[in-house]
């Protein structure tokens, strides 16, 4: 049988309405997961989800534990039919959703640091305003030299920030070296550039004063070692122990998202089939891409969760209404 990996994804896939699916189909989520998120968060998680607003779910400290929790319980109703992973990786903030089904940290406490990481990152964008912008069609040896030359132009900091495929790579920083790297990007030729949807920067250099805070964190923790295969997209290597785990999750503020090496190292492990966990699409089509051998599914509807669980479904749901 081909082996199935569960990709997480991170930061820009929320939407207004995201984890509604999952919840109508086991109610029992209600209780145990977005009534428990709401109190140890002190927030209306559950409200911001479904009905938004659109731009107070785009606020880091939102985002983030919405993001997570509609990949936990999407993982909950996956499993409730039998569909289950053998190896998992997460796309930036997705990662802490992967260890949580990897069994390296609860889902509470997975909840706690993300929101504690959106938080601390938002804070930095306060002081200094920052933004993330995509690339399409400039090679990373080019681009790592545009990003110099905005760097130079602006006196602000640009750094390649994801490098999601072969074609696509998400750069950040301040926003005016951001918006410098676009406009030279697309004078070098990209087939298109774009400003993302997210409140600030993420894995660059703007970050590195707040990566002490969040390791402390992190060890604060009763992190085990994983109980199935996890490729960290920092390392794009496995993660063997909870202390790899922990250095992995603390280093993600300043260090880039390898997607492209991550999905190389789950087809080479022998992944076949990519199940995208949560609200988005983003990653089932990069992994279409990058594994264009390998089936790639999503769970972010109705309609392509029925999809995932009819297809590779082996039990009966449990949880569900009958």
């Amino acid at each position: 049988m081909s082996t199935t990996a569960f990709v997480f994804p991170g930061q820009g896939s929320q939407r207004v309405g995201m984890g509604r699916a999952p919840a109508e189909r086991r109610p029992d989520l209600l209780d145990s997961h977005y009534r428990v998120a709401d109190e140890v968060l002190g927030i209306p998680l559950t409200r911001l989800c479904r009905e938004g607003p659109a731009e107070e779910l785009r606020v880091m400290p939102v985002t983030q534990p919405a993001v997570f929790l509609t990949s936990v319980v999407t993982h909950e109703v996956l499993a409730g039919h039998g569909v289950v992973p053998d190896i998992v990786a997460g796309h930036s903030l997705g990662e802490f959703a992967a260890m949580v089904a990897a069994g390296v940290l609860t889902w509470v406490d997975g909840l706690r640091l993300v929101r504690l990481r959106g938080l601390l990152m938002d804070a930095v964008n306060r002081e200094i305003p920052g933004s993330m912008g995509a690339v399409v069609g400039v090679a990373a040896g080019e681009l790592e030299d545009l990003c110099a030359r905005a760097a130079a132009d602006t006196g602000e900091i640009v750094e390649i920030a994801n490098h999601n495929d072969h074609r696509q790579i998400v750069v950040a920083g301040q926003t005016g070296g951001v918006a410098r790297l676009l406009e030279l990007a697309e004078q070098a030729g990209a087939r298109r550039v774009l400003t993302l949807d997210v409140a600030g920067s993420a894995h660059c250099s703007l970050l590195s004063g707040i990566e002490p805070e969040f390791r402390r964190a992190i060890e604060a923790l009763d992190l085990r070692d994983p109980v199935i295969p996890v490729i960290s997209s920092v390392t794009a290597a496995p993660v063997r122990t909870a202390e790899e785990a922990a250095d992995c999750l603390s280093r993600q503020f300043t260090h880039r998202v390898r997607w492209t090496d991550t999905v190389e190292a789950l087809t080479a492990a022998g992944v076949g089939r990519f199940v995208e966990v949560g609200p988005g699409r983003t990653l089932s089509k990069l992994c279409g891409r990058l594994a264009p051998a390998a089936q790639a599914y999503r769970t972010n509807d109705a309609e392509h969760l029925d999809r995932v669980t009819g297809a590779l479904g082996t039990a009966r749901p449990s949880g569900a209404r009958t």
